[in-house]
């Protein structure tokens, strides 16, 4: 039994030490030692073996004091372990290569309309693109560690339950790759990106405005995973227009992507802001429109999961001046008598990055927080 005590113990310590240098950065062995509470022997001899298999660099010396010999700082390394973000939207297909500090090494879009096309082509196309950046992690000297695939749609064991506007229902997701492959959901994953790479707070929700309307719940700096996550379907209008889900009414129907386009009568996004920034009337009351909708959904958000901080992604981001306003106005009409105030609305910087962002960040996180497999490699 000894031999596993003592795997167990060094696995804590390697994660003890990543774990200090990731959160603060570059620091001296004396440093981690101290911050630690481990022998600067123990020490020295684990940042060894994460300087051996391509952790962490040893980068500008220091010096503490007046006297002694300068000291080494080690830092995180991305010249070998990556991870890959993969999405299969509705629009497009999108893939992203992080290396180990976080770094992106690659970042791939191709546009296609999956609607009406089987599930399995879609997940062909994406194990083909998600090939095709293995091999060019390969050549840029990346061990891939993993691969997350963000999906728009409810996700349990491996299995899109359901995707509306991908037309799934019941896909189970196996993708034949060289490394390990999992399956979420596309806002819950955008959550993890906006929490990483964006805004960092602590406790928010995340929105993710595409042709269909998903949400993700930080708390603590966490994902929590007891919400759906299907904002587009909650109802606005029990007398509004039918909805890819079968019902009627539904957020999405007002407030997603094609929604708009459609009411203000141009054909994509970039449209849509020129229109909107040029002051046309059919642009401002169609947003205007979707803005009153959403706030009308995050209101009823707002009340069961009471955050202070609601962050709106994808399309929601560049269209952020002229939706939230009316967004804004009914959330303060509906909550200030219950809760006294409203939650603070702020755009990602993400865009349509923060799912892929959130699936690679993912794999980063849990190669920091286990190294010892790669050890050994």
């Amino acid at each position: 039994m000894e031999p596993v005590r003592h795997d167990a113990m060094r696995a804590r310590n390697l994660e003890l030490v990543l774990g200090e240098i990731s959160r603060g950065g570059p620091l001296t062995r004396a440093a981690l030692a101290e911050l630690t509470g481990l022998t600067k022997s123990t020490v020295s001899t684990l940042v060894g073996s994460l300087v051996d298999a391509g952790f962490l660099a040893e980068t500008a010396a220091v010096r503490a004091g007046e006297r002694g010999r300068p000291g080494v700082e080690v830092s995180l390394s991305g010249a070998r372990i990556a991870s890959l973000g993969l999405e299969a939207n509705v629009g497009y297909l999108a893939a992203r290569v992080l290396d180990l500090t976080g770094a992106v090494r690659r970042s791939v879009r191709i546009e296609r309309d999956n609607r009406g096309v089987p599930a399995e082509t879609v997940l062909e196309a994406v194990r083909e693109l998600a090939s095709a950046e293995l091999a060019e992690a390969r050549q840029l000297g990346l061990t891939v560690a993993g691969a997350v695939l963000a999906v728009s749609g409810p996700v349990r064991d491996g299995v899109v339950l359901s995707a509306p506007n991908l037309g799934w229902r019941n896909v189970p997701v196996a993708l034949e790759l060289p490394v390990p492959v999992s399956v979420d959901n596309e806002a819950n994953l955008g959550a993890l990106g906006e929490l990483w790479f964006g805004a960092g707070a602590a406790d928010f929700l995340y929105v993710s405005g595409e042709i269909g309307i998903g949400a993700g719940l930080v708390v603590d700096s966490g994902l929590f995973r007891g919400t759906g996550g299907e904002l587009g379907h909650v109802l606005v209008s029990p007398s509004g227009p039918s909805c890819r889900c079968g019902a009627v009414g539904c957020l999405e129907t007002y407030a997603g992507q094609e929604a708009m386009l459609t009411a203000a009568g141009v054909s994509t996004v970039d449209d849509l802001c020129a229109a909107l920034t040029a002051g046309d009337g059919a642009a401002l009351s169609a947003v205007a429109a979707a803005g009153e909708a959403l706030g009308l959904a995050l209101a009823s958000a707002v009340n069961l999961v009471d955050v202070d901080r609601v962050v709106l992604g994808g399309v929601f981001g560049p269209l952020f001046p002229w939706l939230a306003p009316a967004a804004e106005d009914v959330l303060r009409a509906r909550l200030t008598g219950l809760r006294g105030s409203v939650p603070v609305l702020s755009p990602s910087a993400l865009g349509d990055s923060a799912a892929t962002l959130g699936a690679a960040g993912r794999i980063v996180h849990g190669v920091l927080a286990d190294p010892g497999p790669f050890l050994a490699r």
